[in-house]
């Protein structure tokens, strides 16, 4: 995971699922994504319990199977045991799907390999909100 990557990664993605993102703005899964959208990234905001309600401009959605047209990136905010599950769900959804994110604090060597094996990039325990403006000015 080196900052090539990361960097590579943060340019050339357009459209970003984030998977766990809460309505509440005090939650980092909210301002994270809020701030991808003011970067001017996509984002298809996720979250079984939350969905149908608006976050910045967004309904959320229940799934990524729900998301279409594709996204190029999931980025995950939920628990390390809970990654290879949404990875799986990923994978099934988006055959061409380039990046697996997974925020700070979360990790799962099982899910990364999986989705390596596919050919998709993963970058664990970052935040892109740390990584744009480290990498990008």
């Amino acid at each position: 995971m080196t900052d090539t990557l990361i960097k590579d990664v943060l340019t050339r993605t357009r459209r970003i699922a984030v998977v766990g993102v809460s309505p509440n703005p005090a939650r980092p899964s909210y301002y994270v994504a809020e701030y991808l959208v003011q970067k001017g990234y996509e984002v298809v905001p996720v979250n079984p319990v939350h969905a149908g309600k608006e976050v910045f401009g967004h309904t959320i959605v229940a799934s990524l199977a729900e998301i279409d047209p594709p996204v190029q990136m999931v980025d995950i905010f939920r628990r390390s045991e809970d990654v290879p599950a949404v990875v799986d769900e990923a994978l099934a959804a988006f055959p061409d799907l380039e990046t697996i994110w997974m925020q700070m604090g979360i990790t799962n060597a099982e899910a990364a390999a999986k989705a390596e094996a596919r050919g998709v990039d993963v970058i664990q325990d970052r935040c892109p909100k740390v990584e744009i403006p480290r990498l990008m000015g």
